[in-house]
């Protein structure tokens, strides 16, 4: 009996991951893309972390809908900001490779300032989901995250990969099983990265957690 406990488990866990997964996409696409990938993320990483931190029962699809609608236009205001700010690097990015013999220099610069972007870019959900932040202290508070969590920024980088790998030898899991499993292991990390952060500055220094109503 203890088995089959085990395996009803793991099939439960399976389960909610495929759902979660499939409502990611399908309101990803309510937004017509573009304008749903960072409001239905946002609301993916809200159950990641409401199922991480035990909190149930936990209604999958009320709070997607839910932080869906409430988090739709700060969440594309965001989404513009990190769109355009990729945009120009890739146009400094192009532009110096057009004229590398006279703009060398510039290199290590952008490069460091792409490292800074994309593992802002990593931190940004966990980071929204979990503080009760302004709209530019939640840039500044994932940038600082970032910044002092290399360690957790290289396991959600490799977590990345490895996942992009498992799509490629089995393409079949692409709709079940990408994003639903990639928002627990980086909310999973990000928790990590939150709580030392904590214990080093002291609760009183940390911002107050992110409470949704539902």
């Amino acid at each position: 009996m203890g088995g089959w406990d085990r395996f009803n488990s793991i099939v439960f866990v399976m389960l909610k991951l495929a759902y979660m997964n499939i409502l990611w996409i399908f309101f990803t696409i309510l937004g017509l893309v573009g304008f749903g990938f960072f409001p239905a993320t946002v609301s993916l990483f809200t159950v990641a972390r409401k199922w991480l931190m035990g909190e149930e029962p936990l209604p999958i699809f009320h709070t997607f809908w839910h932080t869906y609608k409430k988090e739709f236009l700060k969440s594309n205001g965001f989404a513009i900001i990190f769109t355009v700010i990729g945009y120009v690097l890739y146009y400094d990015f192009t532009f110096v490779g057009m004229n590398s013999g006279k703009l060398t220099f510039l290199v290590p610069v952008l490069v460091l300032i792409l490292i800074a972007y994309v593992i802002t870019l990593l931190f940004f959900f966990p980071v929204y989901v979990h503080f009760d932040l302004s709209f530019w202290k939640t840039l500044k508070q994932t940038l600082l995250i970032a910044l002092t969590s290399p360690l957790e920024a290289v396991q959600i980088a490799l977590a990345g990969v490895l996942i992009y790998g498992a799509v490629n030898l089995l393409p079949g899991i692409l709709p079940f099983f990408t994003g639903s499993v990639l928002s627990m292991i980086v909310m999973w990390i990000s928790l990590k990265a939150f709580g030392k952060i904590e214990k080093k500055k002291g609760s009183e220094s940390f911002p107050e957690q992110h409470e949704k109503s539902l």
